[in-house]
């Protein structure tokens, strides 16, 4: 085992400096469309940096491949988050997305404080890369273990126009799958549900099948959602999902986020 991986004793630290610019790329107002907590208004807080560089084939390069593949640089204080829910009290929930949330533990740490302050709800979005014992345990872990349909293709097209080398797939397989690290995560935090991303092919779905059976998730706390990152290739994988789930008894969760607005960012 990797103690850089599995450290439950290492303090995680805390954010002194709210004014410090942050690996924050986005904070706004918006409902949450993904999983179980789907219709509700929230405050993404979306942070850049990724240990993951997805690629669905046909279904398209991870829908926020500005914060993993071809990452921006953060520009939001803690004071920003601060603000943006004095600005809207009447919203308790926090929707923290990345890129990979995990890889900022002080800040993760740090947003479970605030959040106990206010009374809110994290739901943190993570491919499970990291395990991260807070101080606070979060509200909802919404896991995302990542398939062998999301490893990016020698040779494919990123969205800015590179060329997908050995490198990229290997750093995308570097920490995919930590099982450990899933299981630690799924058995400190509050709550969790499980979300792997579906491309419509048996062996994708064998491998989400086999894995929910391995870590002994409930097939009602398992969320099946479509391979896509545009409205197109969404509105033809839906009928697909929606089959798929009603004969295997999984809950369907949509990206109705896509469907509203397309590629437009921060809905």
């Amino acid at each position: 085992m990797n103690p850089k991986l599995w450290n439950k004793t290492a303090p995680l630290g805390r954010i002194e400096d709210y004014n410090k610019v942050l690996p924050v790329l986005e904070v706004y107002r918006c409902i949450q469309s993904e999983g179980s907590r789907f219709g509700r208004p929230t405050i993404a807080v979306r942070t850049t940096g990724c240990t993951h560089r997805c690629f669905f084939g046909e279904g398209g390069w991870c829908d926020s491949w500005y914060t993993s593949i071809h990452p921006e640089k953060g520009g939001f204080t803690f004071n920003d988050i601060v603000k943006i829910y004095d600005e809207n009290p009447h919203v308790k929930e926090m929707m923290l997305t990345g890129g990979s949330p995990t890889m900022h533990p002080a800040l993760v740490n740090e947003l479970t404080h605030f959040a106990n302050e206010r009374d809110i709800l994290i739901t943190i979005e993570t491919e499970g890369s990291h395990y991260l014992e807070t101080d606070y345990p979060i509200g909802l872990i919404s896991l995302s273990p990542k398939f062998s349909n999301s490893v990016p293709v020698v040779g494919a097209m990123t969205p800015n126009g590179s060329i997908t080398d050995e490198k990229m797939v290997q750093t995308h397989n570097r920490l995919r799958l930590n099982t450990e690290a899933i299981l630690a995560t799924m058995a400190y935090h509050t709550d969790y549900h499980y979300k792997p991303v579906w491309d419509g092919t048996d062996e994708g779905l064998a491998e989400i099948e086999d894995y929910r059976q391995k870590l002994n998730i409930p097939k009602d706390k398992t969320f099946v959602m479509p391979a896509g990152d545009t409205r197109e290739t969404l509105i033809e994988m839906y009928p697909l999902v929606f089959e798929m789930c009603a004969e295997h008894g999984y809950n369907m969760t949509g990206r109705d986020h896509i469907i509203a607005y397309d590629t437009k960012r921060q809905v």
